[in-house]
């Protein structure tokens, strides 16, 4: 029923498999050790298989579809946003032409228009919202209040709609289909947070920047950025147009700028004084603990592959 380019669809099978490998040991490790919580990680894995779900049946179903979906996650990244920073109450109004921008900047997206997609939010909701904030009269805190909110719509719905972009972009690789550069991007920085974690829990003894993010370290950084970069330049001409070396390269960008996105969103809990910037998915956080890295590596891979093959 539903026309899946085959390159995407090996690699769907085989992240559905490896969700199912980790569903088994995780149902091994509880029967082996009954007495042990395991409970944040069935939330983790439960989690995982919705969130993965749900994705790639918006990716099948259809393009537009996928589109509305990652909207969707802006104006949800954007809300928690607003939920944990403190705004003005004078500045609610402005926060309306805030979520207003979404759908705008969604619908330039799903027609394809790269020059009004790359300058509606950078120059004409930059110019609006503080003209916004004018109007309303109130000027103590009116700095403060600007950077919060211009920041907020640009990481969560900006950088973003980078992702739902590459759906539109002219397919170069038939056997990946659109989809195929969604996939990349996602696997690719879902992948360096999971290979950071595990290498910084192996070898992990020099922190980076512990007053930010004190689990980090040198040696899970290294060796998250020398996995990705692997396993990028192996699957990067199977999903992307992109060939070996170019592949190389997009995986060290990924793992690099995915690192910083990271370190980024957790340094606005650490000034908030927060564990997680929400509770929407279970074992996870928030929505933006989860979108952390993709907030930098969606625009920075996009450009990368635009400059490249585009």
């Amino acid at each position: 029923m539903f026309n899946i380019p085959p390159h995407s669809f090996n690699v769907m099978l085989v992240v559905l498999g490896l969700l199912l490998t980790a569903t088994t040991c995780r149902l091994i490790l509880a029967r082996a050790k009954p007495l042990k919580d395991y409970t944040e990680l069935r939330q983790r894995i439960q989690s995982w298989w919705w969130m993965i779900g749900i994705i790639f049946v918006c990716l099948i179903v259809s393009q537009t579809t996928a589109i509305i979906l990652f909207a969707f996650i802006s104006f949800l990244a954007l809300k928690e946003f607003f939920s944990i920073v403190p705004t003005r109450q004078a500045d609610r109004r402005v926060l309306f032409w805030a979520y207003v921008a979404i759908p705008i900047q969604y619908y330039f997206v799903s027609i394809g228009w790269y020059g009004m997609f790359i300058i509606f939010i950078p120059i004409y909701i930059f110019l609006l919202l503080p003209m916004r904030m004018v109007l309303i009269g109130e000027t103590k805190g009116f700095i403060y209040s600007a950077g919060i909110i211009h920041w907020a719509v640009m990481l969560t719905v900006f950088c973003l709609s980078h992702i739902a972009y590459l759906l539109v972009l002219p397919v170069q690789n038939k056997a990946a289909g659109d989809m195929g550069l969604v996939i990349f991007l996602l696997l690719m920085t879902q992948l360096n947070d999971v290979c950071q974690y595990i290498w910084g829990k192996l070898l992990g003894r020099h922190k980076i920047i512990p007053k930010v993010s004190p689990n980090k370290t040198w040696e899970g950084f290294i060796g998250g950025v020398l996995s990705i970069a692997l396993v990028s330049t192996l699957l990067g001409p199977y999903l992307t147009p992109l060939t070996l070396k170019f592949s190389l390269l997009a995986g060290l960008l990924i793992s690099g700028s995915g690192f910083i996105g990271d370190v980024v969103i957790s340094s606005i809990k650490r000034d908030l004084e927060i564990k997680d910037s929400g509770s929407l998915i279970p074992g996870h956080g928030g929505i933006l603990d989860r979108c952390d890295s993709l907030i930098f590596t969606s625009p920075l891979f996009f450009h990368f592959l635009y400059y490249v093959n585009y």
